[in-house]
């Protein structure tokens, strides 16, 4: 085959990291969706309204787990 070596290199890393782009994007728009869930119960709780504690363990947990997964998604050359 007479595949450009810049194609090839393409194609190569594609196959072994499929959905890259996507996965980031996901990972990016659930751990934003964590982060405002979070923000939003810290200021009812500053405010004085009474929030859960377990819901509040959750929302973090979601954060944690999310920003975990970009951070181990990313490649050695990022």
């Amino acid at each position: 085959m007479n595949l450009d070596p810049k194609l090839r290199e393409k194609l190569l890393n594609e196959s072994k990291n499929p959905f890259k782009g996507i996965r980031k994007v996901i990972w990016i728009a659930l751990t934003a969706s964590a982060g405002i869930g979070l923000l939003i119960m810290g200021l009812r709780s500053l405010a004085g309204e009474n929030v859960l504690f377990n819901d509040f363990v959750i929302q973090l947990s979601a954060f944690l787990i999310f920003l975990t997964f970009i951070v181990l998604d990313r490649t050695k050359s990022e």
